[in-house]
């Protein structure tokens, strides 16, 4: 094991800098947050016994729609409790968010479980030149996020070895990969698994407002396909400006790449013709104007389209297909057993979802039944508009808050599944469309994650960077991540205003405004 002097080592004769104990106030509040799934069930609580207080001060609002006057519901009285009781399971099955994850999760437990994840983005990494090795390694790792664990858990350790082959440090490796893949968490090339979790917190929320409103996976599409072309390029600036610098020459053992095995290479051949072969069929479907996946009225691809409605289970074949196809060609899927062990697998780590949701379900009816939610979006939105708090200044405002929740609630699905239900119908009562809300909702809920110490990947991180420097600490790690912070904070949200005033759709069915 090589071993290096760390680039700032904290010795008990050393006084910690005000960051350093900024990350240690950031990590001791977050570690005193109870676990989210405990945290919705408080969050329960506390909305019952606000609109019990509520009801007994006759708290309303007028709804600026319908005009029609909205009270808080106490369902703390006999009729209340009943209602609680007798809709708590249909709370739970009607939910939306979780029949789209756990049917999306069949095809990416799939392809994660198969080593289909692992192997294509070894087989990229290892074949880039060196000229472009830092750029593939960050394309790669935005993408990488829509493959969920695949990405944070295995790319750094796999990108460390790879840059240590051109004559980078390691940790160059760990740093940009990381920070690369969870920085741009609401960027990406394709529609993953993260557009469809807030997508389905999204329109609960918005039907609050509008009980005919249908939020869709895709309506941010437009949004992180330029987010990832611009992040792409400030964090390869980053990365040259800050990273390669401060860790300087490895002096330590270079380690061997491991190659693609023949398995592995005939897997990825199989995976990549059954891919195309499916492409195609989707073409086929799409491109004549009387296409089987084109609105049957009109002709378009995109409003009302059986693609459009149907893109969780299309997404689902897209990453099904290539998993199938890797496990029978690289042979890690030799029988139906194996097949059916890797459902399973890639299934029972959904346990923990099932249960959030559960109690993210009861939250969000207990804020519709209660009136509580609509009451509090009217309120604010009526503060915004007296104190002409509107426009570039809320949405940066916005961004900002969501981004410094991020470092006390590392979940995303968790954070939005508590703040949707408040800022969804909020931001539409001030004409912004759920698409939009839920755009600058990612942007902020993204930008710091590389820092958050609630993300368990960091730990892991750790782990990995003191294979290469055993001294190296927790904050050194941090501070070696912030600068993608800070710069993916300032260019995204210099996108976001200039996407708002040129007023272009963040993805299909995405517009700006209402």
């Amino acid at each position: 094991m090589a071993q290096q002097t760390s680039l700032a080592e904290n010795t008990p004769k050393q006084k910690k800098s005000f960051f350093d104990r900024m990350l240690d106030s950031i990590e001791y509040a977050g570690n005193k947050l109870p676990d989210p799934i405990v945290l919705f069930f408080i969050l329960c609580g506390i909305t019952l016994l606000i609109a019990y207080i509520a009801s007994l001060f006759n708290v309303s609002a007028v709804h600026p729609v319908t005009g029609e006057k909205v009270v808080i519901n106490n369902l703390l009285d006999r009729e209340g409790v009943v209602e609680i009781l007798t809709k708590m399971v249909t709370n739970f099955s009607s939910f939306a968010p979780l029949g789209m994850v756990l049917v999306m999760m069949i095809g990416v437990g799939l392809a994660e479980q198969s080593g289909f994840f692992t192997s294509i983005m070894k087989r990229a990494v290892i074949a880039t030149p060196k000229k472009i090795i830092i750029p593939s390694i960050i394309l790669i790792a935005i993408v990488a996020n829509a493959a969920g664990d695949a990405g944070p858990i295995v790319l750094p350790p796999l990108a460390a070895t790879i840059v240590m082959a051109f004559g980078y440090h390691p940790l160059v490796g760990l740093v940009v990969a990381y920070a690369s893949d969870l920085g741009a968490f609401a960027a990406n090339l394709i529609i993953g698994m993260s557009d469809t979790l807030v997508a389905g917190f999204t329109g609960p929320a918005a039907q609050t407002v509008n009980p005919d409103y249908t939020a869709n996976p895709a309506m941010n599409y437009y949004f992180i396909v330029v987010s990832t072309i611009i992040l792409l390029f400030v964090s390869l600036w980053v990365t040259h400006k800050f990273t390669i610098p401060r860790f300087g020459t490895y002096t330590g053992e270079i380690e061997k790449m491991e190659g693609v095995t023949p398995e592995e290479h005939r897997g990825l051949k199989w995976a990549g013709i059954a891919t195309l072969i499916f492409v195609l069929a989707l073409l086929s479907m799409l491109i004549p104007e009387n296409g089987l996946l084109r609105n049957p009225k009109t002709g378009s691809i995109i409003e009302d389209s059986p693609f459009i409605n149907g893109i969780v289970p299309l997404i689902t074949i897209l990453f099904f297909i290539p998993g199938l196809f890797y496990g029978i060609g690289s042979k890690s899927i030799k029988t139906s057993k194996d097949f059916g062990e890797m459902l399973g697998k890639s299934m029972s780590t959904m346990g923990p979802y099932i249960v959030l949701v559960f109690a993210a379900a009861q939250l969000l009816a207990f804020f519709g039944a209660t009136n509580l939610g609509p009451i509090i979006a009217i309120k604010g939105a009526e503060f915004l508009k007296a104190i002409g708090f509107t426009g570039i200044p809320l949405i940066v405002c916005f961004i900002i808050f969501v981004a410094c929740v991020n470092l006390l609630i590392g979940s995303a699905s968790a954070k939005w599944a508590i703040l949707a239900p408040i800022f969804v119908p909020m931001f539409m009562y001030l004409d912004y469309h759920p698409a939009f809300i839920q755009a600058i909702y990612r942007v902020g809920d993204s930008i710091t994650n590389p820092i958050t110490p609630m993300l368990p990947y960091l730990v892991l991180l750790l782990s990995f960077a003191k294979k290469y420097d055993s001294k190296i600490g927790l904050g050194t790690l941090i501070s070696a991540l912030f600068p993608y912070t800070l710069f993916f904070g300032i260019f995204w949200i210099i996108l976001v205003i200039i996407w708002y005033l040129v007023g272009f759709p963040v993805g299909p069915e995405g517009p700006i405004h209402l």
